[in-house]
């Protein structure tokens, strides 16, 4: 996930070489059979619970019980030889799941920074047959104040290189039950439901998700197909995401830094907040 270079770097007046950590993206693959579905740019590691992730987040499967199996698949370069399948990952279906390969092609590249740039249609955007998250839950406010700390605590590779993005699922309570880390915002989400997905966690009812970074309209629609009621964000959310998490029931909260942060959505399910109005 992490390699070495070479750099210089210049600072009041002097430069010095040194040795700087860079993490690692690379493309991969996603096929359902022999179905080419999407290549997204990752971080490696953690691609079978990535996968996965990203087929249920984008509706392309309903739960873990339709997926066979899962695996790196090696591909055969135009010379004839065999390539690493360590960038595709290939997905077989249960006996009798139906996919539909020509209505499942998302027919875009998913570039680091944004998981829906390109899509072919804005219908395709919006995943369909999404239940509002649990009503009857609640995180204190001191609770979400200490999230920060705890996911920039677990983030090994960030430490060293500044350049990943983090997506931590926490009990409502705050305790920290899967970080996963990844060059883009989206594919660390994918990575962490994944991860719940293979250990039959899902719905996420009794979850939050703290990402890093903000919270884009496509975070808030894969917490939302996961069954989290509430996302946080150390950044601001878009216009679009806020729209969603209103119309969902979603609690959305941005600007978590520090002791403070917004409520956007859903600010019944945060407790010890007395509202002080204005004059």
């Amino acid at each position: 996930m992490v390699s070495v270079t070479g750099v210089k770097e210049w600072s009041e007046g002097v430069l010095r070489p040194f040795e700087d950590y860079l993490v690692a993206e690379e493309p991969l693959e996603i096929r359902v059979g022999k179905v080419p579905v999407s290549v997204t740019m990752r971080t490696p590691g953690h691609d079978l619970e990535l996968v996965p992730g990203f087929l249920f987040t984008e509706g392309l499967i309903a739960s873990r019980a339709q997926i066979a199996s899962v695996r790196h698949e090696p591909g055969v370069l135009p010379s004839g030889a065999t390539e690493s399948g360590a960038n595709r990952v290939r997905v077989e279906l249960a006996e009798g799941v139906e996919f539909d390969a020509k209505a499942s092609q998302r027919n875009f590249y998913a570039a680091s920074s944004c998981g829906v740039c390109g899509k072919a249609s804005i219908d395709a955007v919006r995943v369909r047959d999404i239940v509002p998250p649990n009503p009857n839950c609640t995180v204190d406010a001191e609770v979400l104040c200490r999230l920060p700390d705890q996911l920039r605590a677990e983030q090994a590779v960030f430490s060293r290189t500044g350049a990943l993005h983090a997506a931590g699922l926490f009990t409502l309570g705050g305790q920290l039950q899967v970080l996963r880390e990844d060059v883009g915002r989206h594919n660390a989400v994918d990575k962490a439901i994944g991860w719940a997905l293979a250990h039959d966690r899902l719905p996420l009812s009794g979850s939050l998700l703290m990402v890093s970074g903000r919270g884009g309209f496509e975070i808030a629609q894969k917490a939302l197909v996961a069954g989290i009621p509430v996302l946080a964000s150390v950044s601001a959310p878009s216009d679009l995401a806020v729209k969603l998490a209103r119309e969902f029931g979603m609690t959305l909260i941005g600007f978590l830094r520090g002791r403070r942060f917004v409520i956007y959505s859903g600010a019944e399910r945060v407790g010890a907040v007395p509202l002080q109005r204005a004059g």
